[in-house]
């Protein structure tokens, strides 16, 4: 457990100097560029920082690219243990008319196969660094820190299956010229510059706005934000029964293929960390719940929500109104996952408080919270068993 008072952690700043400026994008207030100059080595979230961990870490799993970007991007996932045996008889959405979700699932019904998703918006490295830390300790055992984890490394090998993308939106993620923000105190403006994008005036795009446009039109912002792909698409609120874009078809064709019981879908946002309440069957909100419980009590219990008591953080009034219709939802109706969004703390700036005194995330917590949410959501699918579990079926052919 953390201390329970606030721990903070102090970054010198250090500016990009013109010449390391994005050519495509000249106009970022030079002050926007300053990160922090002494950067974790466990914090690995670039693209490029990820890609060369894969290639020269990943040795009990596979990495395989599951698809291409808009702009022309290997996307790269790793797996772990045996896929489902079989294709079914029939399509998700006829396994529920049929009564019988084994009809789609096929004769793999009862292996219980985990998907984690990270850097769907490009601007939010807290899911990507977590990824990877995850990776290394079902490799090694330990996080890039040199922590131990055996709690992971049983609950990895308590499943069927374990598929983990640590960036799905890889346009976004490149366009991002930061490491590491610098920390700005409760100053958000940065953080959401880069995330959300910023207009030809200067001003943050800012949190619903962003979804006004999409595709979004480069040319009339500053800077576009990691939340597009290089089509000017958010992928989490695709055109997901009409032209999707290459990332959203490639999360499609890889949960058709593997028919996932669990999705993860890290984000940044939160003030303390938070499972949402996705838009999905609602035959599997009871499900949902009891993973609440689990994720947001483990949290508590660890020190990193706004008290530290799992009882009142897993209760039924934290969690939120349903969220809207996007990927998880999408994802939901195309196999039958239970997909989950959690929304994390930034490294970039902090509005947390507990009984009146600010609470830090420093980049050190939320490596941590992100293990703790993989760790709490694979330990309930183990334990519960997964969709063939969840819901009996309704009659047997």
């Amino acid at each position: 457990m953390r201390p329970h008072l606030p721990v903070v952690l102090i970054f010198l700043a250090v500016s990009l100097s013109a010449a390391e400026r994005p050519a495509a994008f000249p106009d970022i207030p030079a002050s926007y560029l300053e990160q922090a100059e002494h950067i974790p080595e466990f914090w690995v979230n670039t693209v490029e920082d990820v890609n060369r961990f894969l290639d020269e870490h990943v040795r009990k799993g596979s990495v395989q690219q599951i698809g291409v970007s808009a702009g022309g991007r290997p996307i790269r996932a790793v797996f772990y243990g045996t896929p489902r045996e079989g294709k079914g008889t029939t399509t998700f959405s006829g396994s529920l008319g049929f009564g019988d979700t084994r009809a789609y699932r096929g004769s793999g019904h009862e292996r219980t196969v985990y998907l984690g998703l990270a850097g769907v918006h490009g601007g939010e490295f807290e899911g990507i660094a977590g990824m990877v830390n995850l990776i290394s300790v079902i490799e090694t055992g330990k996080d890039l820190r040199g922590r131990e984890w055996p709690e992971i490394t049983a609950a990895a090998a308590s499943l069927g299956r374990l598929i983990l993308v640590p960036v799905v939106n890889v346009d976004g993620r490149s366009r991002v010229p930061l490491r590491m923000e610098k920390y700005r105190g409760s100053d958000e403006t940065v953080h959401e510059y880069f995330n959300t994008g910023g207009r030809l005036d200067g001003k943050i795009i800012d949190w619903p706005q962003c979804k006004e446009f999409i595709p979004l039109d480069f040319s009339r912002t500053q800077f576009p934000g990691g939340y597009p792909n290089d089509a000017g698409v958010n992928v989490q609120h695709d055109d997901f029964l009409g032209k999707r874009q290459p990332e959203t078809q490639a999360l499609f064709d890889l949960v058709a293929r593997e028919r996932p019981d669990l999705v993860l879908n890290m984000h940044t946002g939160a003030v303390f960390p938070l499972v949402l309440r996705p838009f999905a069957e609602p035959v599997l909100t009871p499900v949902f719940e009891n993973l609440f419980r689990r994720v947001q009590g483990r949290l508590a219990v660890e020190d990193y929500q706004a008290t530290i008591d799992p009882e009142r953080e897993g209760a039924a009034s934290r969690m939120k109104r349903l969220s809207s219709y996007n990927l998880d939802t999408a994802l939901n109706l195309h196999c039958g996952a239970l997909s989950v969004v959690i929304e994390s703390p930034s490294h970039g700036f902090s509005t947390a408080k507990r009984d009146g005194k600010p609470v830090i995330f420093t980049v050190d917590d939320l490596v941590s919270v992100q293990l703790f949410c993989h760790l709490e959501a694979m330990r309930f699918l183990g334990d519960t068993g997964g969709r063939a579990r969840w819901l009996p079926a309704k009659r047997r052919p």
